[in-house]
């Protein structure tokens, strides 16, 4: 994903901002702290969330429908709630569940004309639940990776990826090596793949005679950002979307830059008989223009991909 589009409606001071900002695609981990979950919903609330309904009006397509397992008349997706656009988050009357994959999840539920049960879940509880059947599928900026290739299933929707962001004061600049992580401490979410990306390499900076980098993780999303404002992190290894609605939105943190673009997909159990039908949906929807809508609504419009793809290889860049 690239920068948003959204304009900055106000700003808050730099405490309460960095520990409500949300990120897309982190998890829950060790090292939470349970207070920033308050102070994050609420400073969420502050910052005006978009509520264009680009999904209501989607027609049924006879076409798509057809792909689906016979006797399919709803499904149930998990979601991780994020706390800020566009993740997943409430609107102010603290019940109805809204963003960029809930917008897309409904989207393709309105294309094959069933009835979407949505349930809350932890981001990385939802990817192992998919097997057991406790979810029909998963809307939570999944990251296709070759690795998760192996387990699960993915339809892809947007393309997303890596990034780095830090203090607006840190004299770190763009990170193009994990080497220049070298006696740092990241902050992330568990679960992920920032967290996974993070772990595989430290052996850059031991090959390198350097002190490794030290990998943070925290299960609410403002532990992140109060762990960088209060000096205990020196950088966050997040979503680019994320990142860049971060910086976009809120005083006291900058944008370092994208590490590592990554396509982004619905998650399903492996040898899902449902990836068919939803990739056709994703496809009428870019060719019938509400594709773009959604990405306009959520200033994403960076992380348009030409046509869905069903599990494609990871990205290398």
């Amino acid at each position: 994903m690239r920068t948003s589009t959204r304009t900055r409606y106000r700003h808050f001071a730099p405490f309460v901002i960095i520990t409500s900002t949300a990120l897309l695609l982190t998890a829950c981990g060790s090292g939470s702290d349970d207070t920033t979950g308050t102070a994050a919903n609420a400073a969420a609330k502050a910052d005006k969330i978009p509520t264009t309904d680009v999904v209501s009006a989607i027609p049924k397509d006879e076409a798509a429908a057809k792909l689906l397992p016979s006797g399919v008349t709803g499904l149930t997706v998990a979601v991780a709630v994020g706390g800020t656009p566009p993740g997943t988050t409430y609107l102010d009357d603290g019940k109805t569940l809204t963003g960029q994959d809930v917008d897309f999840a409904d989207a393709v539920a309105k294309v094959l004309g069933i009835k979407l049960k949505t349930e809350q879940a932890g981001f990385e509880a939802i990817l192992p639940a998919l097997d057991s059947g406790k979810y029909d599928f998963g809307a939570s900026n999944f990251g296709v990776t070759d690795e998760r290739r192996k387990t699960i299933d993915f339809v892809t929707y947007i393309n997303d990826g890596q990034g780095f962001a830090t203090r607006s004061d840190s004299k770190l600049a763009k990170i193009t090596d994990l080497k220049q992580l070298c006696g740092l401490n990241v902050a992330t979410g568990a679960g992920t793949t920032f967290e996974a990306t993070l772990e595989e390499n430290k052996k850059v900076c031991t090959d390198a005679g350097k002190k490794t980098y030290k990998v943070q993780t925290y299960s609410e999303q403002g532990a992140i950002w109060s762990s960088l404002q209060q000096g205990r992190s020196d950088l966050v290894m997040s979503t680019i979307n994320g990142l860049r609605y971060a910086v976009a939105h809120q005083q006291g943190v900058k944008f370092l830059n994208e590490y590592h673009r990554l396509d982004v997909g619905f998650a399903f159990k492996k040898d899902t008989k449902l990836a068919p039908a939803f990739q056709a949906a994703v496809n009428k929807l870019i060719a019938d223009g509400t594709y773009d809508k959604i990405l306009k609504k959520w200033g994403t419009t960076g992380s348009a991909i030409a046509k869905s793809e069903i599990s494609p290889p990871e990205l290398k860049n």
